[in-house]
């Protein structure tokens, strides 16, 4: 049995979203999300709670105070690339330059070393792990274990907590680790993301409870343009719609609210070392 999650945000701005640059449509808002993350920041401070920002570094050098102020609160500041292009779209020497302007944006943004990592749209290249290996960095969370999601993802791996990437590549560098985003057991269909807006909070604090039974904490992620009211922009798709703004608002509020620890990636991590064995499973359902 667990008590601790992880309540990650993707730190993103709407116009830097695939469905946004796709999209045949507009706006002059280019803060979209900024507010979305003032309000995640506050919900996080009033419960004492901690969390692990994987932060766009483009938008932190646009705006750098609203990533201070996250990392003032002791959240943890982790990178989610330069750009938010997916991965597979570049080559290696750009997916590196991604990797490494990251960090060193971030690093010099907080004063702080950037250890974390999340690829956008959980987009996981051959090379990933080495990359990540050879820029610095020594933890990862671009894996979700869920079954095949058609024109998404998911339907490669099986791992549910955190484990060493060599559990994921057989020749990744033994210095990576891999921290899954949770899946609902059973289902195999994430806890969060579009998957909270479409399902429902009851949806991810069941999934949550569930795997906190077995020993597994778990790894949920938000975007902060989720938690804002959106700008109508024709060809973005309905989907990105769906419950955003004061829905998901209440949905982070009534996740918090619940009898978890929230804390960091990093923390959950320093616990946990390559040669511990797999925890011991709680009571199951």
């Amino acid at each position: 049995m667990t008590d601790r999650a992880v309540l990650s945000i993707d730190f993103e701005l709407f116009t830097q979203t695939p469905a946004y640059r796709s999209a045949s449509g507009s706006t002059d808002r280019e803060d979209v999300g900024l507010d979305g993350a003032r309000f995640f920041r506050e919900a996080l401070a009033e419960r004492d709670a901690g969390s692990t920002a994987f932060v766009v570094s483009s938008a932190a050098e646009a705006y750098p105070d609203a990533v201070r102020a996250l990392a003032d609160e002791g959240i943890e500041i982790a990178s989610h690339t330069h750009t938010h292009r997916l991965l597979s779209d570049l080559d290696r020497e750009a997916r590196r330059e991604e990797l490494e302007r990251s960090k060193r944006v971030l690093e010099r943004l907080t004063g702080a070393t950037v250890s974390g990592f999340r690829a956008p749209a959980f987009d996981v290249t051959d090379d990933h792990f080495d990359l990540l290996a050879a820029t610095g960095y020594d933890y990862d969370s671009s894996v979700v274990s869920s079954r095949s999601i058609p024109g998404w993802y998911g339907g490669e791996h099986d791992v549910h907590e955190p484990v060493p990437a060599t559990a994921i590549q057989a020749d990744a560098p033994a210095s990576i680790t891999e921290f899954p985003a949770s899946v609902m057991p059973g289902v195999q269909l994430p806890l969060t993301g579009t998957w909270l807006r479409f399902f429902g909070v009851r949806y991810t604090i069941w999934g949550m409870k569930l795997l906190a039974r077995r020993g597994i904490t778990p790894m949920l992620y938000v975007h902060p343009w989720e938690l804002s009211d959106l700008p109508a922009v024709e060809g973005v798709p309905t989907r990105v719609y769906v419950r955003t703004g004061e829905w998901m608002r209440r949905a982070v509020e009534r996740i918090l609210a619940q009898d978890f620890e929230f804390t960091t990636a990093r923390a959950v991590l320093d616990g946990q070392t390559a040669e511990e064995t797999r925890p011991v499973r709680g009571e199951t359902a």
